[in-house]
């Protein structure tokens, strides 16, 4: 069966590197470490593990809740602990009286060093407290090279896992249906707009799935994939629950609040 099929074009690259992971750690009975994946990635990873009767794998993020996890693929005999997915827990402090930052100025942050997006985990800033969770082989660099957000300085120490602060975001789900997958008209019900304004933003650059920038209106979205609309925040595609009588899709969707 081609795997490919089950996918997007753009996807083979990543799905190549899980196989390769998996014939590496078949071959080789030595475990592989990934960096972390979102969403997209992980539900990819896990349809192409399935039932492999010779290998394990498992997903951490530091928490239950974690949006963006590391994975360890190993030879079905080994025991994979927590600590071996390598997360260090960065944590620094900013005088919110004095100045506003936001997730994007944080991240921006973090890229502006070289720092690849792959690297870091999920990022909370909230309440005067900036804590990311990040491959533990750029901690270091992170804790001696960011030391400015902004008109902010900032000090990174590292916390255990035990102290990650649980996200106020909160999100909304509905069950609805659509006429099709599209981005434009995913994005039309989740945001609720006009399908012309809708691809309006899709087409300026303004709308991104899972962290990249689609500028296709008629782009097909799948389950897992997430949604962000500069401005309007972001949303996600949980589950599609089937078709109706008249071809439609019942679709399950959540959208940050």
């Amino acid at each position: 069966m081609d795997i490919y099929q089950h996918f997007r074009k753009e996807e083979k690259p990543f799905i190549d590197q899980v196989l390769s992971f998996r014939e590496d750690v078949a071959l080789k009975y030595q475990r592989k470490l990934t960096d972390f994946l979102d969403p997209r990635e992980q539900m990819i990873m896990k349809a192409i593990m399935g039932n492999d009767l010779d290998l394990i794998y498992g997903l951490e993020g530091g928490a239950e809740a974690s949006e963006r996890k590391r994975a360890i693929l190993a030879p079905d005999y080994e025991i994979i602990e927590k600590e071996d997915f390598q997360l260090t827990l960065l944590e620094a402090s900013y005088p919110q009286k004095f100045v506003t930052l936001e997730h994007r100025d944080v991240l921006g942050a973090f890229m502006s060093l070289g720092i690849r997006r792959e690297k870091m985990g999920d990022l909370v800033v909230q309440d005067g407290t900036i804590q990311i969770t990040a491959a533990s082989e750029i901690s270091d660099y992170i804790k001696m090279n960011l030391t400015g957000i902004k008109r902010s300085n900032v000090q990174f120490d590292e916390k255990p896992l035990s102290a990650r602060i649980e996200s106020n975001e909160t999100w909304s789900t509905k069950q609805t249906t659509v006429s099709s997958l599209r981005l434009d008209v995913m994005v039309k019900e989740i945001y609720g707009m006009s399908r012309n304004k809708a691809s309006m933003f899709i087409e300026a650059g303004q709308v991104k799935v899972n962290f990249r920038t689609v500028e296709d209106a008629s782009f097909s979205l799948e389950e897992g994939d997430l949604i962000s609309l500069r401005g309007k925040g972001r949303s996600r595609l949980d589950e599609v629950l089937g078709e109706t009588k008249k071809e439609k899709y019942k679709v399950m969707t959540s959208k940050l609040n």
